[in-house]
């Protein structure tokens, strides 16, 4: 569902840009970018979760990772 998210996110920013060639691929740039940010963000929760379900983090660092995760995403 990220995954789908995020592609929305990019094909939206394509279709905000007219005009200049240049700026299309500025745009397939920033979407690119912004893509592969939340991938990152989607790993990182998946590590976050498996630490704590291994009991290598206690549930207020999880709830702490997880929020500040949340906030950094893009995609809510």
């Amino acid at each position: 569902m990220r995954k789908f998210a995020a592609a929305a996110v990019l094909l939206g920013s394509m279709f905000m840009v007219s005009g200049c060639a240049a700026l299309v691929g500025g745009a397939v740039g920033a979407g690119g970018t912004a893509t592969g940010y939340e991938v990152h963000l989607d790993n990182e929760r998946d590590r976050v979760e498996e630490a704590y379900k291994e009991g290598r983090m206690s549930r207020e660092e999880y709830d702490i990772r997880v929020d500040q995760i949340r906030r950094d995403s893009a995609v809510q």
